[in-house]
């Protein structure tokens, strides 16, 4: 929002990731947004604050906190969303420049919005329903140049009419790029995000079961996913056999559709995702036990090293990561598992100092039995075979993302095992 020119405060609870915020400092890594923190900060545009009466000037709020999954349930946790609406009601003044807007980008289950709507009227303040589609690694361009934008409006068409004035006008620099603007109800704007990642879940899940044919009749997947990529109907993206998805959105933004579906009464509609979700933890398993199979059917006294923390590259995000599941499951069985990941590397060391963490593939490679490229970072990729081979004990790799070019690495003398392919 600051760099679309608007002025800008960020409310946090955390008072340290304030302050860091404050100095231009960001708390995670996300490609090109340093850049673009540190220069909304210093024109002025930007600051942060943990207190709410520093938004007592704003017109526009957004809410964007998390929903992660409640313990010991599917459903999602809306304790920060209602704390945030609690803290924002005293603040919500009628604004010189016309109607105050609250808008919602959190994910939250269907009916979320119109109570929110409910709870904040009698400051006659009203509620848009905004979902982010940001992705990871890509964050700042999504942003300041989504695919498209939805806008969940009142029933009252006055007030429909006036809350899409007021937020036309903060995303007036997009609208004039002509990206699609989509108006609808509170219900269809929060059921786009949700729908939205579970379709793209179920896509990742379908090649990955496909994976599991593949291995069964000696097919290759890559060559598959290829095929079947060709036709527009179905594209290429998100046809990537691997060790399946992870992070701070899809796994539990599908349990919450579950769960949300049943609470309407309507859980039938969605078993489909139980076996995209169980299809995603069987590839995990998968890597284990190749794993464990391939080093004489225990890892006691093995050495492994793993390529990856983060769940995915250009993240340092390793909420419900595919590949620090594996390292602890396979640490748990006792080998000696030695971690690298360029931007969750340091973050991973500071949380857990008893985990094994290298500063390099070739450092944590190191006398290791079998190599787990398990998170497809560029400096992966890019390894040299012939100089790994000299580092590790024994010559194996397992490709958990089918990132690499396989006749490179067997022609430099390595095993590659790589997922659903020959």
């Amino acid at each position: 929002m600051a760099e679309l020119g608007h002025d800008v405060v960020g409310i946090d609870v955390d008072a340290a990731k304030v302050a860091s915020l404050s100095r231009g400092v960001a708390p995670f890594h996300e490609p090109g947004f340093d850049e673009l923190l540190a220069r909304n900060v210093e024109s002025g545009r930007l600051r942060f604050s943990t207190d709410f009466a520093d938004l007592a000037h704003a017109q526009v709020h957004f809410i964007g906190v998390g929903t992660p999954q409640v313990q010991g349930g599917y459903a999602a946790d809306l304790t920060y969303v209602n704390s945030a609406v609690a803290s924002l009601l005293p603040h919500l003044n009628h604004h010189v420049d016309g109607p105050t807007l609250v808008v919602g980008k959190s994910t939250v289950p269907v009916g979320t919005a119109a109570t929110i709507a409910e709870t904040i009227a009698p400051t006659g303040a009203l509620l848009v329903w905004n979902p982010e589609f940001l992705r990871e690694g890509f964050a700042v361009q999504d942003t300041i140049s989504p695919d498209r934008i939805v806008y969940g409006l009142p029933k009252d068409p006055e007030s429909a009419g006036t809350a899409q004035g007021v937020l036309d006008d903060v995303y007036k620099q997009l609208i004039a790029a002509e990206i699609p603007r989509l108006t609808t109800d509170y219900a269809t704007a929060e059921l786009v995000k949700v729908a939205a990642n579970s379709f793209l879940a179920t896509k990742i899940s379908f090649i990955n079961a496909m994976a599991e044919l593949c291995e069964a009749t000696g097919a290759d997947v890559t060559q598959l996913a290829e095929a079947i990529g060709h036709d527009d109907r179905i594209g290429k993206k998100f046809l990537r056999a691997g060790i399946g998805f992870g992070g701070g959105c899809l796994p539990k933004d599908i349990r919450a559709f579950m769960a949300r579906a049943g609470e309407l009464g309507v859980d039938q509609a969605l078993t489909f995702l139980r076996e995209v979700d169980s299809i995603n933890d069987r590839r995990r398993d998968h890597v284990v036990n190749t794993a464990r199979d391939g080093l004489g059917g225990t890892f006691e006294g093995k050495k492994v090293a793993v390529l990856g923390a983060a769940f995915k590259p250009d993240s340092d995000d390793m909420r419900n990561s595919p590949a620090l599941d594996i390292a602890a499951r396979i640490s748990g069985e006792g080998a000696t598992v030695v971690i690298t990941d360029p931007a969750a590397g340091p973050k991973l060391r500071a949380a857990r100092p008893t985990t094994h963490v290298a500063d390099d593939a070739y450092t944590a490679a190191a006398g290791a039995d079998v190599v787990l490229l398990l998170t497809e970072w560029k400096q992966f990729k890019e390894l040299d075979p012939t100089r790994l081979k000299d580092a590790v004990n024994n010559p194996w790799i397992i490709d958990g993302r089918n990132a690499l070019d396989p006749t490179t690495w067997r022609d430099a003398g390595w095993t590659y095992t790589g997922i659903g392919r020959p």
